[in-house]
């Protein structure tokens, strides 16, 4: 079968899968692969012109309108819902019975329990994070982290820097996308809650599901430990 992926985590993982991927987004990090646009903007034209045999795409990552328009043009749609550990191993393995091969034998690696409070800054102007309704958290989770946003209302909630002093998380978890902090930025997270370990962590183990998942536990845990205790 011939892939269009609109989503990085699955490009990379059907990738992993030995699958043909004949174009992605230019977010996927595929310079050998044909770019079609971004994951909100995705060139619908040149996707139909290739007539690839699936298009897969996200419920969050992609937009329904784009979803609708490639089905009205008669090209057939895998559209995964990630939300936490388990349906994204469910969608490692629906890929791979797409691709035809058996899916991946490694199931994710139990970890010590890290016994911290976390919070994770996703942007800035406004300050933004997570809550427990996201892959992010449940990744965290595992790892023995809990958010100290887990309950709020919606999964990107806006929050600010007297909410982060308020709760005076164990750890700040500064991701290195979807926004670039800087140093400065940084130094903010840290004059706010001064009692916080303030660790940069990979964004893609973070936030990018799939056959990354694995590893992206150990190295995770292994800067979240390490940042933590160089704080004390």
């Amino acid at each position: 079968m011939r892939f269009v992926s609109l989503v990085p985590s699955s490009t990379e993982t059907l990738l992993d899968l030995g699958a043909d991927v004949v174009a992605c987004t230019r977010f996927c990090e595929q310079p050998d692969i044909a770019h079609i646009g971004g994951t909100k903007n995705p060139d619908i034209a040149a996707i139909v012109a290739l007539a690839p045999d699936l298009v897969v795409l996200d419920q969050e990552e992609n937009r329904s309108e784009d979803a609708d328009a490639l089905a009205a043009a008669g090209i057939e749609l895998f559209v995964s819902d990630v939300t936490d550990l388990g349906s994204a191993s469910q969608v490692v393995e629906d890929l791979a019975a797409l691709v035809g091969v058996a899916p991946p034998t490694a199931a994710v690696p139990a970890v010590d329990s890290l016994g911290l409070t976390v919070f994770v800054p996703i942007w800035r102007r406004p300050w933004m994070s997570i809550n427990q309704q996201t892959y992010g958290a449940s990744l965290l989770d595992h790892l023995g982290c809990a958010l100290v946003t887990a309950e709020l209302t919606v999964p990107y909630p806006e929050v600010s820097l007297d909410d982060v002093a308020g709760w005076g998380p164990d750890a700040i978890a500064v991701p290195s996308e979807p926004y670039a902090f800087s140093d400065a930025h940084l130094d903010e997270l840290r004059a706010a809650a001064p009692s916080s370990a303030v660790v940069r962590v990979d964004g893609q183990d973070l936030f990018w599901w799939g056959s990354r998942t694995s590893a992206a536990v150990g190295r995770l845990h292994a800067a979240l430990a390490a940042g933590e205790a160089q704080s004390r």
